[in-house]
């Protein structure tokens, strides 16, 4: 059993089976579900796992328990990968009370329809409502939309631990050898990317709170230099590029316009650029395109005609980015088309739907495969992005 503070020990569970999170996001070194007790004359338990996890997860539990009965179920989030064991709980634990808002309660019996919880085991909780387990205070603060409307989290006063829901997760198991701003950025942008400004709002509520301890339902718990991963949340959710630097998406039927994308990425380069990021969207994992495309400050958008419209995939890019609300950057435009080039103009529709975006002029047209010719207004693209 590990202990975060003297008060809290972890319980939570790593999945290193999981291919893909959400059934969307690749996830090569699994995923952890974190969960936590708070032992004090009242017990509480922070959250349940995926039903995944849920018999490692109540092994974890029993063990940590050690015999005692918990009081509390605190349920910061309905969503299946953090509240699938509740009802494994309450068989466990009949009468444990669940701490929740009045969507989570909702939410409760929208996912389980034959589950019938006393009335008094129920506690609703609201803003700036709080739950004494003794010496310590959960101090409760709704987080609508981070990323689901019945989010919330809790602090507790007396050790300074921020119980964060999804805020300040990542996607990997809590040991896994990699860096975190990359993969919890990854995970930002494509799962709470759209609610910036509810994560603003979030952020502000918590300003005034001495956090030493962050414990979010994915990822390591963050214990030092927690000024960098606030400012991290800061910056993603007010939509400003974290880096200079060009992303290329590319989407090529066979391979002529990815051809062009790597020319242009070389010019670029030679040009000064001090980052050039290249995905083929056909291939690539769309997940870390839509990354890099809030990361760095410019975007090319590289593609293929095709049924008078666009190359799929880079429609599927696109409908990323406007769902996760894509803004303030620099955008600009690569067609191919063998008779009538229509991808520019199907891609530039979308765009427009987007805000403060600065659309860079000329369009670079390919005719089937590139050509010599077509190198200056490669170049004078590369001239204009940089510009």
């Amino acid at each position: 059993m590990e202990f975060i503070t003297p008060s809290i020990a972890y319980v939570g569970v790593d999945d290193e089976n999981i291919d893909l999170f959400e059934s969307q996001y690749r996830v090569p070194n699994g995923m952890a579900y974190n969960s936590y007790i708070l032992f004090d004359e009242k017990i509480a338990v922070m959250d349940t796992v995926d039903k995944r996890g849920t018999q490692a997860w109540l092994a974890n539990v029993a063990g940590a328990l050690d015999g005692r009965q918990p009081d509390y179920l605190v349920i910061h989030h309905m969503e299946p990968d953090h509240a699938g064991s509740i009802r494994d709980l309450l068989r466990r634990y009949p009468q444990i009370t669940l701490v929740g808002n009045a969507k989570t309660f909702t939410m409760l019996a929208q996912f389980n329809e034959d589950l019938n919880v006393p009335a008094g085991q129920m506690l609703t909780v609201g803003e700036g409502d709080t739950l004494s387990l003794g010496s310590h205070t959960l101090t409760f603060f709704l987080a609508p939309m981070v990323h689901w409307p019945e989010a919330m989290v809790s602090f507790e006063q007396r050790e300074g631990v921020l119980f964060s829901a999804d805020a300040f997760g990542k996607f990997g198991v809590r040991g896994a050898d990699e860096d975190w701003t990359c993969e919890a950025r990854r995970y930002y942008f494509n799962i709470v990317g759209k609610y910036g400004v509810q994560v603003q709002a979030l952020l502000k509520k918590l300003a005034g709170a001495s956090v030493n301890v962050i414990c979010p339902l994915h990822g390591p718990i963050l214990t030092e230099n927690l000024g960098f991963y606030i400012g991290k949340y800061q910056l993603w959710s007010s939509y400003q590029p974290e880096d200079e630097g060009v992303t290329i998406a590319c989407a090529s039927i066979h391979g002529n316009t990815m051809h062009a994308a790597r020319v242009l990425a070389d010019i670029l380069m030679k040009k000064g650029a001090k980052k050039v990021s290249l995905f083929d969207l056909s291939r690539d994992d769309m997940a870390e395109a839509v990354e890099d495309a809030f990361r760095y400050e410019k975007l090319v958008l590289a593609a293929a005609s095709y049924d008078a419209g666009v190359f799929p995939p880079m429609d599927d890019f696109l409908h990323h980015l406007a769902a996760k609300n894509y803004q303030n950057r620099t955008v600009a435009y690569v067609q191919n088309g063998t008779w009538g080039p229509t991808a520019a103009k199907t891609m530039k529709a979308v765009v427009d739907t987007m805000k403060n975006i600065t659309q860079v002029e000329p369009v670079v047209t390919i005719r089937s495969s590139l050509k010599q010719a077509d190198i200056p207004a490669l170049e004078a693209l590369a001239d204009a992005i940089l510009a």
